[in-house]
């Protein structure tokens, strides 16, 4: 009873993850992270850092690639066996990337129609701040724990994801490589993984 009230938690988490966020996977990442480790108390904030990391790196968009592997780790975590947890994962999956196809769906048959309209546009020209604002958001929930008293936020680094000062220099050296040298990121991210089993 408990598995199949998780599995539903699960979709309904996910299916208003997917209905709610606009900008693609990195938008998605502050949601995802506000409802697995600050609602539900799912992950830790460095597991979800790990599992961030982790669908960075591999094939496929980064929200789809995250929603997977926290569906598997939450059956796990649970006691579910592996079955159970492939399930959780293509669960959390579905959920995601169901209304998105919804909407595509939609929209192929009405954009001819509405391009153009002028609430259309309006409706787009609000979205693109807001796009950049979620993605921005995202890069702090990984450095940040923020809480509120009242009206005042109240800032902690996460020290699990910057544990010393060579994760620091990591952090650094990648910021650098990207915005002053436009280094690639599959290469930023394949030195910093040399770099890290050299390092650690």
């Amino acid at each position: 009873m408990e598995t199949l009230l998780l599995f539903l938690q699960l979709f309904t988490t996910f299916l208003l993850i997917g209905v709610f966020t606009f900008g693609g996977g990195y938008a998605m990442l502050s949601l995802i992270q506000t409802q697995v480790v600050t609602l539900h108390h799912w992950l830790t904030e460095a597991s979800f850092t790990n599992i961030v990391a982790i669908s960075q790196m591999t094939p496929g968009p980064i929200g789809i690639n995250c929603a997977t592997y926290v569906g598997y780790e939450v059956l796990h975590a649970a006691g579910a066996g592996h079955a159970l947890s492939i399930l959780g994962s293509a669960t959390a999956t579905l959920a995601l990337v169901l209304p998105s196809f919804l909407i595509v769906l939609a929209m192929v048959k009405f954009y001819e129609k509405f391009m153009g309209h002028p609430l259309f546009e309006g409706v787009m020209a609000g979205l693109r701040p807001a796009v950049v604002g979620l993605i921005g958001a995202a890069a702090v929930i990984l450095i940040l724990h923020t809480s509120w008293t009242g009206l005042t936020p109240h800032f902690e680094l996460i020290r699990d994801n910057f544990p010393d000062w060579k994760s620091w220099a990591l952090f650094g050296a990648a910021m650098v490589a990207s915005l002053a040298f436009k280094v690639s990121p599959i290469l930023i991210i394949i030195l910093g993984g040399v770099a890290g089993l050299l390092l650690y």
